[in-house]
This record gives C-alpha cells, sequence and structure tokens, in this order.
C-alpha cells in the first residue's frame, strides 16, 4: 500500500507544500491556508450556453469561488446564447425540469437559497414557482434576477402572460435584482433612460419592495455623465444606497449575471446588503474593465477569471467576522 505524504514525511495535513522539480524528494517551504468554512447552498435555475459566458456558465463558478456549494437546474442547452450571434442551437429542457426536482425531494435535498435568471416560457415560469413550493421555507433566501429586456423594450421573445408570470415570481422573492428597463414594467411606469434622481431610484426601489420582497437592488443606474452602477434597499433598514464607478462604454454581455451571483454569494457569507451590493459591483466593474481592455469581441462573454481570487478573499474577509 501506497503511504501518504504525512506518513512519508511525518506532516500534518491539510498543508499547501511549494516544492522543487524534484517533488516528493525535496520540499523546502510549508505554509498553512487557514480557511473559514461556513455551510452555504443554492439551487440555481438558469438556461446554459456552451459558448459565450453568461447565466450557468457565470453562476456556477462565482458561487462556488463564494464558498456556495451550488446545484443547478437548467432551463435550456444552446451552443452560445442570442446575444450576437447568429445560427446557435437550442434544446428546451421544460420537460426535465419537474423529473429532476422530484429526484432531489425523494433524496430530501435542501438549499439555503434558490436564485432564478432568464426564464424561456411561461410554462417554465410556472414550473419555477412549483420550485418555490417544494424547496422555499422561512429560512431559505429567493433571489429572482427578472430577465425581461433592456434599453426600455421587453425581449421580442417575451409575452405580455410571461413578464406576468415573472412578476408573481418577483412577489414571492426575497430579493429582487431587475435593470431599470425591467424595474419600470414591473411597476408599470414610463421607462427612463437616464440621467436618474436619487428621488426616482428611491421609489423605485420602495415600489419594487412593496410588491413583496424584503430587499431591491437595481442595477444600470446613473446621475450624470461618466458614472453608472447600481442601488439598493433593504425595507428593514428604510434607506437606498448608491454603488457608482466608473462608466466603461460597450455592451457587455452576462455581466448581469455576474453581478447577481456576487451578490447572492455574499449575502449568504453574511454580509449586509449595502456590503453585498458594493463587492458584486466592484466585481463587475473590474470584470468590465479587464474585459474592455482584452477581449476583442464582447459577445464571448466577461473576463473574469482573473478576478475570482479578488472576490474570493472579500468572502473570506466576510466569513472572518461572522460569528
Amino acid at each position: 500500500m501506497l503511504a501518504s505524504l504525512g506518513e512519508l514525511f511525518d506532516i500534518p495535513l491539510p498543508l499547501y507544500y511549494t516544492c522543487s522539480n524534484n517533488f516528493p524528494f525535496e520540499i523546502f517551504t510549508k505554509k498553512v491556508i487557514p480557511m473559514n468554512y461556513r455551510e452555504m447552498s443554492c439551487l440555481a435555475i438558469h438556461d446554459i450556453s456552451g459558448v459565450g459566458k453568461c447565466s450557468l456558465t457565470v453562476a456556477l463558478p462565482v458561487l462556488s469561488c463564494c464558498g456556495v456549494e451550488t446545484s443547478v437546474l437548467p432551463t435550456a442547452v444552446l451552443s452560445t446564447h442570442t446575444g450576437g450571434f447568429t445560427g446557435f442551437t437550442y434544446r428546451d429542457l421544460t420537460g426535465d425540469i419537474l423529473p429532476m426536482a422530484r429526484h432531489w425531494k425523494s433524496l430530501g435535498c435542501r438549499f439555503q437559497a434558490l436564485y432564478t435568471g432568464f426564464l424561456g416560457s411561461e410554462a417554465q415560469i410556472g414550473l419555477v414557482e412549483e420550485m418555490f413550493d417544494w424547496f422555499g421555507g422561512e429560512d431559505t433566501l429567493i433571489l429572482v434576477d427578472p430577465v425581461m429586456g433592456d434599453g426600455g423594450k421587453l425581449y421580442q421573445t417575451y409575452t405580455p402572460q410571461m413578464a406576468d408570470g415573472m412578476a408573481r415570481l418577483c412577489r414571492r422573492a426575497d430579493i429582487v435584482v431587475p435593470n431599470m428597463t425591467e424595474a419600470c414594467h414591473l411597476l408599470g411606469r414610463p421607462y427612463n433612460p437616464g440621467p436618474h434622481t436619487q428621488g426616482e431610484i428611491a421609489e423605485i426601489l420602495q415600489g419594487l419592495c412593496a410588491m413583496g420582497p424584503k430587499m431591491a437592488v437595481l442595477t444600470g443606474v446613473w446621475l450624470q455623465e461618466g458614472a453608472l452602477g447600481t442601488a439598493c434597499y433593504d425595507s428593514q433598514v428604510g434607506e437606498a444606497k448608491l454603488i457608482l464607478t466608473d462608466r466603461i462604454e460597450g455592451f457587455y454581455h452576462g455581466t448581469g449575471d455576474l453581478f447577481a451571483s456576487a451578490l447572492l454569494g455574499g449575502l449568504l457569507n453574511g454580509a449586509p446588503l449595502e456590503e453585498a451590493c458594493a463587492l458584486a459591483t466592484e466585481f463587475t466593474w473590474r470584470t468590465i474593465e479587464t474585459t474592455f481592455e482584452k477581449s476583442p469581441d464582447h459577445r464571448f462573454g466577461p473576463k473574469f477569471e482573473c478576478h475570482l481570487p479578488w472576490l474570493g478573499e472579500k468572502m473570506e474577509e466576510l466569513r472572518k467576522n461572522q460569528p
């Protein structure tokens, strides 16, 4: 039987070793990496695109980096996302959603968070409502990212019935994360492309919470040229907060999913809403800056991977400060 490294060298494990090219025969440095474990789990209900980072190909690595054990329920499989690509393949998985969920239910699976993004049909929205019934509870955080449109218009595939269904999901959520287009549609108010006023932003956030959620986050807000960011409102605190960064020109596919995933990771790690929103905003801004500088074709998604260590360190700091 082969001996372990600990047995061979009488070394307490687990440890991380930096070794010479002659490993395992020469070990010249060692360091302990302390980590604070926190039990966190999430079910992410999104589509998945093989190329073009968005939805599950963003949510899974970001939440995992945050220390969240993430299960996935794919609603559709695409060769690429639909933003700017043509000729993509699409396989609808509506018929697989309930069988997968029934199997998990039979295993006694529980999740501390349920997280939904783009849903492709009225039927899928109805099935997600059932997921809320099956896996939701008093201690379950439900985050709904009501992906319906942008630039003042709903997506062409979004029917009035789907929009009504998304509003139902939002009423059952603990936190909603719309952009300005989606928020205005949910509240039945005219779309304002900006600049926005602080009073207007606070009114929209309070209106979203009046639908049912305890917390609301609004993306794509700006007060003046050159700055863009997010706003958040916790109804239990009663004060809207703005987090603005330097605007980077361009359209960046997948950054909404990036933001919402980092936001959820922060909340599950114990951050209050304002702090989680600030972390997610900075993480997204760092990623956009890298994508702007390094990506010749933004359709292929945000270059977030090099910023995951930064995000992981921030989440570790949050865990250290928890009782």
